[in-house]
């Protein structure tokens, strides 16, 4: 199938080439709505556009509904007019706020002033969060109820409310100042008589903070299990909703972003054959010039230490060894205790339970490694290079563990990302520390 969409998605880029637009239409027709979005992300960014507008009302509609809020946001600049505002317009608030995140401000001033005022008002208390909060990411559009009114009273404002809110199967349940009371939901409601009090029913509500962040409010929606949970104000107030759809989306983008940061790229935001080449340059280019820059150091080690390695030079053959095994460590300790910190398995303050653990896991890697490389360099360069080569390969373990195992911490701390201080950074620290280590103990052991 997917060589199939690839030959679909190059005869389509033929044909918009040419401009035979009705040969388009009907070599997409027999498509389904993912296949058409696999085919959408394919074509070159100037091709989409065209591409869109000639898709049937219902599918460009499905269409865009799976597109990234990266990807929504370049077509609605591309595309103009009536056609971009009835787009928007269609749109829940919060997902207005994730395209406007996407856009120009020129573009974002234009698109809200051709809502109706309501919506404009819903769309606008999103807005007014800070990104990265969850109250940037919640819908306005709730079906609440209060602990005074009926179960047939609530379910007639369900159905009054059934087309604009965002979820109908968890029912927040407030007082008068609009305090959360708790929760109900529509199984509730169905499995009780009509004249039943919601505050008989109700069970004890779980919400978060309009200015929480959003991963973590994500993640605690996902890991409680939860089909929706009510964001309140700092007075307890409701503001808003996020369903466990969202949470999932909001996590999805997380994820994409920390792998990203980690790899040394910036996050694309929509798929790789979308992405004009110019902008995958410039993703890599900046972190491969930070990196590059932090390599240097390398150099100025193996420059320092260069008379001990023209006086042993099988010492140079074990450099490309020690200082991959000290990165990939590192990598290793890292990637694990950013994912601890994203789950809530690690706090803060638990960083000197992190790195005491993180030695003892550095220390018997590298011990293990260390007796194994020991054995094998000794036997064939000399028990002087093995003891050396051993003797590093513990200590350039033990040291890559801590400071990988640390560093995602000691970022949330100064309020950076922890994928900032990603894989090859901490490569490039653990290569230069390595290497002072590692020729040290050469001419602690050889005595040069």
């Amino acid at each position: 199938m997917r060589q199939s969409l690839t030959a679909l998605q190059g005869t389509i880029q033929d044909l918009l080439a040419r401009q035979d637009w009705t040969a388009v239409q009907e070599l997409i027709e027999p498509a389904n709505v993912d296949e058409t979005v696999t085919v959408f992300e394919r074509l070159p960014v100037a091709s989409q556009a065209v591409f869109y507008r000639l898709l049937e009302k219902d599918r460009a509609a499905g269409v865009f509904d799976l597109l990234s809020p990266k990807q929504q946001g370049d077509l609605i600049e591309a595309l103009q007019g009536e056609e971009v505002a009835s787009l928007f317009a269609e749109l829940d608030p919060d997902d207005r706020a994730w395209i406007l995140d996407e856009l120009p401000a020129t573009a974002a001033t234009r698109l809200l002033s051709g809502l109706t005022p309501d919506e404009r008002r819903l769309t606008s208390i999103v807005l007014g969060y800070e990104p990265g909060s969850i109250g940037r990411r919640m819908s306005p559009e709730y079906v609440s109820t209060r602990d005074t009114y009926t179960v047939e009273h609530t379910l007639q404002r369900v159905q009054q409310h059934i087309d604009e809110a965002e979820t109908i199967y968890t029912i927040p349940v407030v007082d008068n100042g609009r305090h959360v009371l708790g929760i109900v939901s529509l199984r509730d409601l169905l499995r009780h008589e009509p004249d039943t009090l919601i505050g008989s029913i109700m069970r004890e509500a779980r919400v978060a903070s309009a200015y929480s962040s959003a991963e973590d409010t994500a993640r605690l929606i996902i890991d409680r299990r939860l089909l929706a949970l009510p964001i309140v104000d700092d007075e307890n107030r409701l503001v808003g909703i996020v369903t466990v759809d969202d949470a999932g989306r909001i996590i999805e983008q997380e994820e994409s972003e920390d792998s990203a940061r980690q790899g040394g790229t910036d996050p694309l935001g929509k798929p790789y054959f979308s992405t004009p080449v110019r902008s995958l340059v410039r993703s890599r280019i900046v972190w491969l010039l930070v990196l590059a820059i932090g390599a240097t150091l390398t150099v100025q080690v193996l420059s320092i230490f260069e008379s001990e390695l023209a006086q042993v030079t099988a010492l140079a053959l074990f450099v490309p060894l020690l200082i991959g095994t000290g990165g990939n460590t590192g990598n290793q300790a890292s990637t694990t205790i950013t994912r601890a910190l994203a789950l809530g398995d690690i706090e803060n303050r638990d960083i000197a339970k992190v790195l005491v653990r993180e030695l003892s896991v550095g220390l018997l890697m590298g011990g293990i490694l260390g007796i194994l490389g020991g054995i094998i360099t000794g036997a064939i360069y000399g028990p002087s290079i093995g003891l050396t080569i051993g003797l590093t390969l513990a200590v350039v373990c033990t040291m890559a563990a801590a400071v990988g195992g640390i560093m995602p911490i000691i970022a949330r701390l100064l309020g950076v990302d922890p994928a900032v201080f990603s894989n090859p950074f901490i490569t490039t620290f653990v290569d230069a520390t390595g290497l002072v280590v590692y020729f040290l103990i050469a001419k602690t052991v050889l005595g040069i």
